[in-house]
């Protein structure tokens, strides 16, 4: 056993045998989905979110970095910019020297994805069709590099009963990468309304 998996980062027993229990991502995939979805201005830690059983996009994919971590994976995440609209957070891991992805949201299409990606940016390319606001326009532009959430131990982002803004700050405060040019943005076209409908199942009103 890799010695991460051996720390429990200050993680209550109950919380540790939760997350360690989340053994592959599409389990824990399953268990960020069944959180209930929460329209919030907070940063939970895992612990809080635990505790409450709800979260938001971030505050979801903070669980899901916390049991890739328990579990002997970094605790990556990477933060999807938009504009007219809302950023991602999105859940990091790698098998097989490819990328995946697990992330909570009220848009279907923006959840899970398998580790076929070759790059960051190819798992963040395969997000844009999904990615769109309320008035159809398709609204992803960039992509952040990968954040290792261990650079935030010492602000117990993991077990904080304070909201850990420091995570948000720092995804901002990364790198990010356009993902076309801004000739190609201003010419795309609203989602159809087929695509919008399915996109939007599941959907928990605010």
């Amino acid at each position: 056993m890799r010695r991460e998996e051996r720390e429990a980062f200050g993680l209550s027993p109950a919380d540790l045998r939760t997350l360690r229990a989340l053994k592959t991502p599409a389990r824990i995939q399953r268990f960020i989905d069944e959180l209930e979805y929460q329209y919030a201005d907070t940063a939970w830690s895992p612990t809080r979110v635990l505790r409450e059983r709800k979260g938001h996009c971030m505050e979801g994919a903070l669980v899901a970095a916390a049991a890739l971590r328990v579990n002997g994976h970094p605790p990556l995440l990477m933060d999807l910019e938009g504009v007219r609209d809302d950023d991602h957070v999105i859940a990091l891991y790698r098998e097989q020297g490819l990328w995946g992805g697990i992330a909570k949201s009220n848009f279907a299409g923006l959840r899970f994805r398998a580790p076929v990606y070759r790059s960051p940016r190819e798992l963040a390319l395969s997000y844009f069709e999904h990615y769109y606001n309320l008035r159809g326009e398709r609204t992803l532009r960039s992509y952040s590099a990968p954040v290792n959430l261990k650079r935030l131990d010492g602000r117990h982002w993991m077990t904080s009963e304070e909201d850990v803004w420091c995570v948000p700050e720092l995804l901002i405060a990364a790198r990010h990468y356009p993902l076309f040019p801004d000739k190609v943005a201003r010419a795309l076209p609203r989602l159809d309304r087929r695509s919008f409908e399915a996109g939007k199942h599941g959907w928990v009103k605010h």
